[in-house]
């Protein structure tokens, strides 16, 4: 693109140029003293960089569009080509770390898996539902930390073991409360619901292993005590109600459901030894930080932010919202990557579209003995040859 000089040339006869005072707009007029054309110099990349600027400070703030001068329509204008820069996860840099935050967050039928490491991003994938081959294409990219936090996802945990299989995992204690909950509710009616919400309340309070193997020991007991009453049984009754999970075509099903849902978790969690890894002295990193127990730090972070962003500037179409939330996350990175660099004269100048249309040429048509209407043929009407009288 060409760039101004100190000594601008005239662009009708090649003259040296002059200045001649200055525009309304505040921009040096340059006059030629030979033919006395009049011009103004024009660096379209320091002008295309600002407005990139511009809307890279609005889409991230809570700015308003007519804050940045002018009118809300003159800065859409004015930035529209700014939504055709891509923006791409950050190249991985092989660094394995300690402990790693997966997990996923919804928006406008689209869904973003984030990599954090608890301070900054490291990675993200785009996908229509948390699912393993989502997971698996974010995690290709990342070398396999020493711990894992997630959620309960089936999808993750699958992608977990087949990519990252000498990985500690830690569920999220959050979720795992929330699961709970789900099952009993808040205020369960029978004893052993009751025991077991009290030994889940009890778990969010463990702070090191002797705690940890007192918990164990308490629930091992709470299993031991109602594994005869979970074994219940309820046998269909003509005009007796069942259950909608269960088919018409089953004669029974156990009376405590959603207790035995509860107890399943738990003894998935313990065999699976996704509980206590946090207090693993092992696997504590060597700058003396803690290995976290919940996914607090990227819900209140990433996510929190991009819902944040969406609902700050709610209405934007889909493939934009996508573009802002891509935007978000570069900034949130160790090394956020400079717009301006991303930017090509091809964003804001594109190619036109040049479309040719091939035409087949026909050959006229000989003429043929046929009777035809259009050669004047048949009976003839009216006063043709004849004059008025």
């Amino acid at each position: 693109m060409p760039v101004a000089t100190n000594n601008p040339r005239c662009g009708v006869c090649d003259s040296k140029l002059v200045k001649n005072g200055k525009t309304t707009a505040g921009r040096t007029r340059w006059r030629c003293k030979s033919c006395g054309s009049s011009s103004t110099q024009h660096r379209e990349d320091i002008s295309r960089k600002a407005q990139l600027r511009a809307f890279i400070t609005w889409l991230l703030g809570s700015g308003s569009q007519a804050s940045f001068g002018g009118t809300g329509r003159s800065f859409r204008a004015a930035v529209q080509w700014c939504w055709q820069i891509p923006v791409t996860p950050p190249a991985p840099t092989g660094e394995v770390h300690d402990q790693i935050m997966l997990d996923g967050t919804y928006f406008n039928g689209w869904c973003v898996l984030i990599a954090f490491t608890g301070t900054h991003v490291l990675d993200w994938q785009w996908c229509d539902q948390e699912k393993k081959i989502a997971w698996q294409a974010l995690m290709k990219r990342i070398p396999a930390p020493r711990v894992a936090i997630v959620d309960g996802g089936t999808g993750l945990h699958a992608a977990l073991r087949e990519d990252w299989p000498e990985t500690s995992v830690q569920r999220c204690f959050f979720h795992v409360f929330q699961a709970t909950r789900r099952h009993l509710t808040f205020a369960p009616r029978l004893p052993a619901g009751r025991e077991l919400m009290a030994l889940t309340k009890a778990l969010m309070r463990v702070q090191d292993l002797d705690q940890g193997r007192a918990w164990l020991s308490a629930y091992s007991q709470w299993e031991a005590n109602w594994d005869e009453f979970l074994k219940h049984r309820t046998y269909a009754r003509a005009g007796g109600e069942r259950p909608s999970t269960i088919p018409p075509t089953r004669s029974w099903w156990f009376t405590h459901d959603r207790l035995r849902r509860a107890r399943g978790l738990y003894r998935q969690l313990i065999r699976n030894q996704n509980l206590f890894v946090w207090l693993d002295p092992d696997l504590k990193p060597a700058d003396g930080s803690k290995i976290h127990r919940t996914t607090s730090p990227l819900e209140g972070g990433p996510n929190k932010a991009i819902k944040e962003l969406l609902r700050t500037h709610r209405g934007l179409p889909p493939e934009h919202a996508r573009t802002a939330v891509d935007w978000l996350l570069n900034s949130l990175t160790e090394t956020p990557v400079d717009p301006w660099t991303l930017a090509r004269a091809e964003h804001w100048n594109p190619p036109r579209e040049t479309t040719t249309q091939e035409t087949e040429l026909e050959e006229p048509e000989t003429y043929g003995t046929a009777f035809s209407w259009e050669d004047g043929n048949g009976i003839q009407h009216g006063w043709g040859g004849r004059s008025h009288r």
